[in-house]
């Protein structure tokens, strides 16, 4: 099955949409004057998504969050408050230059509000990232030999020239606003990070199919502010995601830096974003999810790479856990792990089990399950690793 990608402006409404000559489906983003309101998949048949389909699924999107943004235009309620002056933007990589061409080559066509550009090339093997930068006037390169994420992410909010740092993954494509609205709610004092909703690039293989039905980025149409009274800290994993999200720099002096123990580049394979979420919010912080902020991530396309990447997803939660408990005493952390293993993935581990299931295939449900059994003792020759690295130094 492969699925298409569009756009619907619900103020402009096509009578039909053709030209799908090779999909089964379509995955529809509608907006209402551009702002994100809902998203639906929808057969494509001969080619096409005729009149008839389309009035039918327009019925079914028009729930409270197109209704919200009807009102909130209507009473010309949207949100006022926007940051004053520019930020970074940073990109983290290491040895993709094709999918860094396309994000930068995405970025540099925002609107121009002095934001700089600064890609942090992390433990790169050869020189394609630096000969890639160097072709930009206006994108920035810096070099980090530490090997990890969070040691890159580190180095950026170090790096960085303004007060708030805006991090998108390298195979992510920003959205033309995405920037601008991301960095909306940091009026307040208190809120330490936003995050924002991202979409699939594409969706040409089953593997990133799978992927959106099972771990999706996406994490709903409505602008929610979170702290310790409305949300569990330990479970922060709806709040966002690192490919799309931004901080204060001061971050680093008022909860600590990203752990370089954690994510990707370390035993732990991810969980560095989650477990900075968790560490803002157990230390009285806010943090903004923000729907209007799209971006799109081209999801991995083999089935053995989307295997990889819901395993070291099991892995980095359960690291981040460890180290909750290790270092910051959260006995709390081992209520939460029971509840998302009792209801969550136990529930579908046994779906998975059962004759004719047409749910979440085992060999996914399973390579999460074994990462996740792997956590803590990742996170201990990580946090071992690291130690070494910095005495040697």
């Amino acid at each position: 099955m492969t699925t298409k990608i569009l756009e619907i402006e619900l103020t402009d409404i096509p009578d039909d949409i053709s030209g799908l000559g090779r999909y089964d489906h379509a995955f529809i983003l509608f907006r209402f004057k551009g702002k994100p309101v809902n998203r639906s998949v929808v057969p494509v048949k001969n080619g096409q998504i005729d009149s008839d389909t389309l009035n039918d699924v327009l019925h079914k999107v028009g729930d409270w969050s197109l209704w919200n943004r009807l009102l909130s235009d209507y009473l010309k309620l949207e949100n006022p408050s926007v940051f004053k002056g520019p930020a970074t933007v940073a990109i983290c990589t290491r040895d993709r230059p094709k999918d860094l061409q396309r994000c930068i080559e995405a970025l540099l066509k925002l609107n121009d509000d002095g934001q700089e550009i600064l890609v942090i090339d992390n433990y790169p093997s050869s020189d394609a990232t630096f000969n890639l930068v160097k072709k930009y006037d206006h994108v920035s390169y810096v070099r980090e030999d530490k090997r990890g994420l969070n040691n890159a992410r580190n180095r950026a909010l170090k790096e960085a020239a303004y007060d708030i740092v805006a991090f998108i993954d390298d195979d992510a494509v920003p959205d033309p606003g995405w920037l601008r609205a991301l960095l909306r709610n940091f009026h307040d004092p208190l809120v330490l990070c936003t995050t924002g909703m991202t979409i699939p690039y594409e969706l040409e293989t089953e593997a990133q199919e799978w992927f959106e039905l099972y771990s999706t980025f996406n994490r709903g149409f409505f602008r929610k502010t979170f702290d310790s009274s409305n949300v569990s800290p330990h479970l922060s994993g709806h709040i966002g995601a690192g490919v799309n999200m931004a901080f204060r720099r001061s971050v680093v002096d008022l909860v600590g830096p990203f752990d370089e123990a954690l994510d990707a580049g370390t035993p732990t394979l991810s969980g560095g974003d989650n477990e900075m979420f968790t560490r803002i919010l157990t230390q009285g912080y806010r943090i903004v999810y923000e729907p209007d902020a799209i971006n799109f991530h081209c999801h991995r396309r083999t089935w053995g790479e989307l295997k990889q990447t819901l395993h070291g997803y099991g892995v980095g939660v359960y690291a981040a856990w460890t180290r909750s408990l290790l270092c910051d005493r959260e006995f709390s952390v081992l209520w939460a792990a029971w509840l998302w293993f009792n209801s969550n993935q136990l529930p579908t581990l046994i779906r998975s089990l059962l004759p004719g299931n047409r749910g979440i295939p085992f060999s996914l449900i399973f390579s999460e399950i074994s990462g996740c059994i792997k956590g803590p003792w990742a996170y201990l020759i990580s946090r071992n690793q690291a130690r070494d690295r910095n005495w040697s130094r």
